[in-house]
């Protein structure tokens, strides 16, 4: 079977609203705690802390997505947003890259980070 890949902008999006229903269920097991008032507390605060963590997250996806590259999918010619050197198209999951040295290369998502850039010129 192979490899599944995902685009970047969708996983950050996935991150933050898990942080929402994580933030949701740590607020609801805090009721659970009515009679210790200090442990309900501290329930509804760290739930509140996740929600609030979320929306810093989406403001930030939201600010990086303007500044992603938006091209065509040649496989389903739909528009994606692609952020950095390899990505995966958002509707069929295509891998994605606008780097020629990288044309018929494995997807691999390292390609990103720094270092790979740096000894992607040595091979």
């Amino acid at each position: 079977m192979a490899l599944k890949y995902s685009n970047k902008i969708n996983k950050i999006r996935t991150f933050a609203l898990a942080l929402i229903f994580v933030g949701f269920a740590i607020m609801y097991l805090g009721l659970l705690f009515k009679d210790i008032v200090w442990l309900m507390l501290i329930a509804m605060v760290l739930g509140m802390g996740a929600i609030a963590l979320s929306t810093v997250v989406y403001f930030w996806i939201g600010m990086l997505s303007t500044k992603a590259v938006p091209i065509e999918c040649p496989s389903c010619g739909k528009h994606t947003k692609m952020l950095g050197r390899v990505d995966a198209c958002m509707h069929c999951d295509q891998p994605l890259t606008m780097d020629p040295s990288l044309e018929g290369k494995e997807f691999d998502e390292s390609y990103n980070s720094k270092k790979k850039q740096k000894e992607a010129p040595e091979q």
